[in-house]
């Protein structure tokens, strides 16, 4: 990429970001005047006091106004747009009048149908079959509804990790910023153009939805979130004339899939609806181990950098890099649990004996 692109990326970040800095207070005030208010009233909210929603709007507006300015218009890019203010609209209307899970379903879904049909689908996957020597598989038919639901799925996989302060947004910045920096490594401009604008919008909305949270992004920023991401790796990294191309996506947006996928699968075993609200989620189980809000939402950030970082490394550098960062990563993750279990268990021992020498006073 020349250096006229690079400035082009840095203007749609400073412009994305300082427009969802100045619109989130505003939002705020909107939020509570319409009614976009989150009360606590169940076990599964980490909140105590009700806390405007609606935050997305901020980004959505960021984001689509340095989209406007900074991107090139192409067809690809309008049924983009035009789906995400689709996905926008239903999630304000979600926020305010919490509407039920099928037409919310029926939306997106419609929503994800307007980019698919303007050109953005995965029409390539990588060959697995050993025996072959076809390194890809044209998907011909299938593109269609595979793509469909690749969009709908991480549409609500960001909504449900939305759950603490600024988990979904840090994770969808860390996926943004692994898609912005694989699209800048492999001189892909225009799609880091688009990502440099998301990113910005999510940075800029970030210091207000810090714990404690001043705003919510809400449905409408989630779903936004989760939509924009997933058409994103569809133009550009399943698009991606490698091998690996398939693997990259995976490894970004791991977590929320990872969470979504145990989570249907667990409601699905207990005969209840797969899109059923409980309190199983990943950071649920962190926070019933003894984690503070903060430490939790730590440990899911670090998470989504690693296999950010394992994404760029496989996209641009080697597999071989890739693989040993999971190695090494996963190989710390069983030290720390281990170290929190014989914290867990010492913290016990320590209540059991004290217990009995109340008893024995």
């Amino acid at each position: 990429m020349d250096l006229t692109t690079y400035y082009t990326i840095l203007k749609a970040f400073c412009t994305a970001f300082a427009l969802a800095f100045l619109l989130t207070p505003p939002v705020k005030v909107l939020a509570g005047y319409i009614g976009a208010v989150d009360v606590p009233r169940d076990d599964r909210r980490m909140h105590t006091s009700p806390t405007p929603r609606l935050g997305g709007l901020a980004i959505f507006l960021g984001f689509l106004i340095s989209a406007l300015l900074f991107c090139d218009s192409t067809r690809q890019l309008r049924g983009i747009l035009m789906g995400a203010i689709l996905i926008v609209v239903l999630g304000v209307l979600d926020d305010v009048l919490a509407l039920p899970a099928k037409p919310k379903f029926l939306v997106q879904t419609i929503a994800a149908l307007i980019p698919v049909l303007s050109g953005v689908r995965v029409e390539v996957l990588t060959n697995f079959n050993l025996f072959s020597d076809r390194l890809y598989i044209n998907l011909g038919a299938l593109s269609i509804p595979l793509t469909l639901i690749w969009i709908v799925g991480m549409t609500n996989a960001v909504n449900f990790i939305d759950g603490l302060d600024g988990l979904a947004i840090g994770v969808s910045s860390i996926a943004t910023l692994s898609i912005l920096a694989i699209a800048v490594l492999v001189s892909n401009g225009p799609e880091a153009v688009v990502a440099a604008a998301l990113c910005g919008a999510c940075f800029g909305f970030f210091p207000f939805n810090l714990n404690p949270a001043k705003i919510f992004m809400g449905d409408t920023g989630a779903t936004f979130l989760g939509y924009l991401l997933a058409t994103l790796s569809v133009q550009g990294l399943f698009k991606m004339y490698a091998v690996i191309s398939f693997v990259v996506p995976f490894l970004i947006f791991g977590l929320p899939i990872f969470d979504t996928a145990f989570a249907m699968l667990r409601r699905v075993a207990e005969g209840r609806s797969p899109m059923a609200a409980d309190r199983g989620h990943l950071h649920h189980r962190l926070i019933d181990m003894g984690f503070t809000q903060k430490q939790t939402v730590a440990i899911m950030y670090v998470v989504s950098a690693i296999l950010g970082l394992a994404a760029v490394l496989l996209a641009t550098s080697s597999a071989v890099k890739a693989i040993l960062l999971i190695l090494c990563a996963m190989a710390g993750a069983m030290v720390a649990a281990r170290m929190v279990d014989d914290r867990r268990a010492a913290l016990l021992r320590g209540h059991e004996r004290e217990d009995g020498d109340e008893q024995n006073r």
